[in-house]
């Protein structure tokens, strides 16, 4: 004699419990389990009617995972059969595997203090001749207002494309530049003030600019 169905419990978390069915109900009285827990709940209760979706899902995912284990009864089984046909199938055998991602290389952050070699050939002369021409700028025309920072930014720009140029290495050429810009600032701006109340032909901006210039120059040329 077939089991009696169980009434439906909404707040059960067990799906069969929440249909009101048995784990042996056909597929047909799956489907109308659950359309029948569907109509006796108001049109606008969203949440209800999800959980009544969901456990009529977890109904037919559990006979699926059932039927491969070949756990299922007679019955069970040959619900599960029109419900694979209905749209719920086993997850396709033997297709061809996606290929895998290749290997991303782990970055590696490069500690070590860089060696002084002087640069050879163009990678002497040119970053020179550069700061060579900022250097004369600066001595002759940088009293004009806000004419020494921008020699300075130009210089900063020279050391930085001489240091890419060498070792590639491009963010570490800025890191230096940046440490050699605020070094030399340091400096000019003593040096600078050591000159005071002397009679020189050029301002104090002028001054505080040159050793600047000049420690972005060796760092140009001898930073390896």
């Amino acid at each position: 004699m077939a089991q009696a169905p169980p009434p439906a419990d909404p707040n059960s978390t067990d799906p069969y419990q929440r249909l009101g069915i048995t784990a042996d109900a056909s597929f047909e009285a799956v489907q109308r389990a659950k359309q029948d827990c569907l109509n006796a709940l108001p049109a606008d209760d969203a949440q209800a009617r999800a959980k009544v979706e969901a456990a009529y899902d977890a109904v037919l995912m559990q006979r699926l995972k059932d039927r491969q284990l070949g756990q299922l009864t007679g019955a069970a089984a040959s619900a599960s059969k029109l419900e694979a046909s209905a749209g719920v199938s086993e997850p396709a055998k033997g297709l061809p595997k996606l290929p895998a991602m290749p290997a991303l290389p782990t970055p590696k952050l490069d500690l070590q203090w860089p060696q002084l070699s002087l640069a050879q050939g163009p990678e002497l002369w040119q970053p020179l001749a550069g700061h060579g021409v900022v250097l004369t700028v600066v001595l002759f025309l940088g009293a004009q207002p806000g004419l020494p920072e921008l020699l300075l930014s130009l210089a900063a720009l020279i050391t930085i494309a001489s240091l890419q140029r060498r070792r590639r290495r491009f963010f570490k050429a800025v890191g230096f530049t940046l440490l050699a810009l605020i070094a030399g600032t340091l400096i000019g701006g003593l040096f600078s003030a050591s000159m005071q109340g002397l009679a020189l032909p050029v301002s104090v901006n002028q001054l505080a600019a040159v050793p600047t210039v000049l420690l972005l120059a060796a760092l140009a040329v001898l930073l390896d």
